[in-house]
């Protein structure tokens, strides 16, 4: 009782989220689509479409017949897919480029941290943030380190920049 009622008092901050998730199969539409970032580590891809897997959510009714009265006719969907104000987001990151799993979830946060603060300043439809080459080992010996972390929100800045002056 007391932790559902601290709950509806303090929403959790991800009850709002802004990104969906694309689903595994809508990641090679994605890939194909056009570069419009590029660093020495990582790319940003984007393809301005709904993802397949979302006209899976898409209904021409709401509701089954009812025995008393017809269905109402319509989509009220919750998500609203058809709506041009839809991002997708899909991360990359694979083993061969970062050996270790702390490494791996760092990078990953930082590509959601920087793409949730660019959000607003960039067009909607599906975008993939994909890790193309490991970082050196020799300079970043540490798998969690500030310097790794601080190395990899600058990268992914510069690779938004282009994308926000484009």
């Amino acid at each position: 009782m007391a932790c559902s009622t601290l709950a509806a008092a303090h929403p959790s901050p991800h009850t709002g989220k802004r990104w969906h998730s694309l689903k595994s199969g809508d990641f090679s539409a994605a890939l194909a689509g056009s570069v419009l970032g590029k660093s020495p580590h990582f790319m940003l891809h984007h393809i301005a479409a709904r993802p397949n897997s979302a006209a899976a959510f898409r209904t021409g009714r709401v509701m089954p017949e009812l025995s008393t009265e017809s269905a109402p006719i319509g989509s009220s969907d919750v998500d609203n897919n058809d709506l041009p104000t839809q991002w997708w987001l899909g991360l990359v990151v694979p083993k061969r480029h970062a050996r270790r799993a702390v490494t791996r979830t760092l990078l990953k946060r930082q590509m959601r941290a920087q793409a949730e603060q660019q959000r607003d300043r960039i067009p909607a439809g599906q975008w993939i943030i994909r890790l193309r080459a490991p970082f050196d080992p020799k300079h970043f010996p540490s798998a969690a380190s500030s310097q790794l972390r601080k190395a990899a929100r600058r990268e992914l800045e510069s690779v938004f920049a282009k994308v926000v002056a484009a």
